[in-house]
């Protein structure tokens, strides 16, 4: 496995802006990350297993895991083997009679197969190359484009987490102005006559 690199699941997150989930990956050893949109079905099978919660029925990727092992199909790993107009691929690679073989999956499916399984999440070297990043070294930079802007512009130093919390603040702000807005809508119109 010289061409990849080994993951495991940093967290599950949500957006705020869409159904769409994210998964981030972290590079054992290191603090580099890949992060994978998936759909929120696929999130969810993911945190299920990440939690080890007992379902009554076998979920989807519970039963293509028992489909694995009711053909004597070992499951060894799976991987991230490319990213191509911004979508990964992904494969599921088992042992099955001796061979090796290689199943095309898409990466949300396979790693949720993976958490069940316990088995290694691969990233190719190529797709951690060019789509992983570094949070230190982004923020360096992006540091010196900040300190180009006027004085004016400059912004006190933040305390942790700060920045985090300031989406949340200007979401808040959009929200209150949509709602003096909305109101002053109502106060425009005029009182409709009362019915009898």
């Amino acid at each position: 496995m010289s061409g990849f690199v080994e993951v495991e699941i940093d967290s599950v997150r949500a957006s705020l802006m869409s159904p769409q989930r994210v998964v981030v990956l972290r590079q054992v050893g290191t603090d580099r990350y890949l992060t994978i949109w998936v759909g929120p079905y696929e999130a969810e099978a993911i945190t299920v297993a990440l939690q080890e919660i007992e379902m009554i029925r076998p979920l989807t990727h519970d039963l293509l895991k028992n489909v694995f092992a009711a053909f004597n199909a070992i499951l060894q790993r799976v991987e991230i083997v490319s990213l191509r107009e911004d979508i990964y691929y992904g494969s599921i690679v088992a042992e099955v009679n001796g061979r090796t073989i290689a199943i095309d999956s898409r990466p949300s499916d396979a790693i949720a197969l993976a958490v069940r399984a316990h088995v290694p999440i691969l990233v190719s070297k190529d797709v951690m190359d060019s789509a992983g990043f570094v949070p230190e070294q982004n923020l360096r930079e992006e540091a010196p484009q900040a300190s180009s802007a006027p004085a004016s512009a400059a912004s006190t130093p933040s305390e942790p987490g700060e920045d985090r919390l300031s989406v949340f603040e200007d979401f808040l702000e959009k929200l209150e102005q949509e709602k003096k807005d909305d109101d002053q809508k109502d106060d425009d119109q005029p009182d409709k006559p009362q019915q009898p």
